[in-house]
């Protein structure tokens, strides 16, 4: 004998479908959270120097030539890593210096090189802009981007 859908049928498997996926969203959701709050990916505490460097970072337009961990512009070098390859990842005060006399030299007058625009950071920009490229270098981007330059 074949069985139809009454409304009361519909409405209950309505109803109890979607309790089912709100009880899966919401242990999903718990089991993310717990995950997320165990493997953080900050290397480095977010402290006040690194929250002034992301400003300068954000208001000298850094990411229209150069990429911060695979996003922004390909015509600088990619800055994720740059504490790194400059060997000063463990030291602000090397991070702080190489950076200045790096910024300070551009742009170099070199004719057909690309050129850095000359900015008039004070010295807590300078410091501030280590802090948060050393920042960078220091979270764990779990291998994102690919990247065999240090």
């Amino acid at each position: 004998m074949a069985e139809y859908l009454t409304k009361s049928r519909a409405r209950n498997i309505f109803y109890g479908g979607s309790i089912f996926f709100v009880v899966i969203f919401v242990v999903l959701t718990a089991q993310s959270h717990r995950y997320i709050v165990k493997t953080s990916t900050a290397g480095m505490e977010l402290s006040e120097a690194v929250i002034h460097g992301k400003h300068v970072w954000e208001k000298s337009s850094c990411i229209n030539c150069h990429s911060l961990h695979g996003e922004g512009a390909y015509f600088a070098p990619e800055l994720g890593n740059v504490m790194t390859r400059w060997g000063v990842q463990d030291s602000p005060e090397d991070a702080f210096e190489i950076l200045k006399v790096w910024i300070e030299s551009q742009p170099s007058g070199i004719e057909g090189r690309r050129q850095m625009p000359r900015y008039d950071f004070t010295d807590e920009d300078f410091r501030g802009l280590a802090e948060f490229l050393r920042w960078a270098d220091q979270t764990d981007t779990q291998g994102w981007p690919p990247n065999d330059a240090g």
